[in-house]
C-alpha cells in the first residue's frame, strides 16, 4: 500500500532561482508531476533551455531580482494572471561566496544579505497574501543549507548568517500561519553539484562529479515529496547530507 500522498497535478507552484541546478531541477520535476510552474530567475536568458522545453500552458518565466520585493510581486501575480492561482512557492534564489570574512567585498556581503534574507522574505509576504485571499492554505519552501545550523565550513560566515536567518524566518512563518492552512519547510542541504556550489570552493580539491554529492535531481524530490504530503503533515525542517560529508 502506497504512503498517502497530494496529487500535485494543476496545482500552480512558483520558483525562484529557476535557471541554476536545484531551481531548474525543482520546476522540471514539478511539471513532470503535472503542477503548472511560474519560473523566475534574475536573468531570463537562464530561463531559456526551461521554456524551450516546455509549452507555455504548463510553463511561464518571469525575470527579475529578487532583492527587490517588486519581483516577488510580480512571480506570483503572473501565476495568478496565467493559471488562475498561486498553490506554492519555493523560495530557492540564492547567492554565495566562499572565503573568509574579510575575503569577500562589501558588495558581496550585501549581496548575500539581501537576495538570500529579503528575497526569501519578499516571496513569502507576497505568497501569504495570495494564499489569504484564496483561503485554502498553501505552502512556502525555503532552500536554506546546513550551513545555517552552526556547522559551516568555516570559511562561508556570511553566507552561513544568511542561512540561519532562513532557517529562523522559516520556523517562525509556520508558527505563525500554520493556523491558517499554510505550511512552511526549510529544506536544508549540503554540498550539491552545481555550478554555484563549486564556484564558490564548498567541494575543496574533489571533483562533484565523482560523488557520492547530491544532485539538483535530490533536492528537488524532497520539495516535491514535501508539496505532496497530506495536508495534516508539516515538515519544519529537512537537513540533506551526501555520502562523501562529514559533519
Amino acid at each position: 500500500m502506497p504512503a498517502p500522498a497530494r496529487s500535485l497535478s494543476d496545482t500552480v507552484i512558483v520558483v525562484s532561482g529557476a535557471g541554476g541546478g536545484i531551481g531548474g531541477a525543482i520546476a522540471r520535476l514539478a511539471i513532470e508531476a503535472g503542477a503548472r510552474v511560474v519560473a523566475g530567475d534574475l536573468r531570463e536568458d537562464a530561463l531559456a533551455a526551461l521554456l524551450a522545453e516546455h509549452d507555455q500552458d504548463r510553463l511561464v518565466v518571469a525575470a527579475g531580482d529578487m532583492r527587490h520585493e517588486a519581483t516577488a510581486d510580480a512571480l506570483v501575480a503572473a501565476g495568478v494572471d496565467a493559471f488562475g492561482r498561486v498553490d506554492s512557492v519555493v523560495a530557492n534564489a540564492a547567492v554565495g561566496f566562499y572565503g573568509g570574512v574579510l575575503d569577500v567585498t562589501s558588495d558581496e556581503v550585501e549581496l548575500m544579505v539581501d537576495v538570500n534574507v529579503l528575497g526569501t522574505a519578499w516571496l513569502a509576504r507576497s505568497a501569504v497574501r495570495q494564499f489569504r485571499t484564496q483561503g485554502d492554505g498553501g505552502d512556502i519552501v525555503i532552500i536554506g543549507s546546513v550551513a545555517g545550523l552552526l556547522i559551516g565550513g568555516g570559511q562561508e560566515a556570511v553566507y552561513a548568517a544568511t542561512k540561519g536567518a532562513q532557517i529562523n524566518l522559516g520556523t517562525a512563518l509556520d508558527r505563525e500561519l500554520r493556523d491558517e492552512g499554510i505550511r512552511t519547510t526549510v529544506i536544508a542541504p549540503a554540498g550539491v553539484n552545481t555550478a554555484f556550489a563549486a564556484a564558490d570552493g564548498r567541494f575543496g580539491d574533489s571533483a562533484p562529479q565523482d560523488g557520492p554529492f547530491m544532485e539538483p535531481a535530490d533536492i528537488a524530490g524532497a520539495v516535491l515529496h514535501t508539496l505532496g504530503q497530506p495536508r495534516r503533515m508539516r515538515t519544519e525542517l529537512w537537513t540533506m547530507w551526501s555520502l562523501a560529508e562529514k559533519h
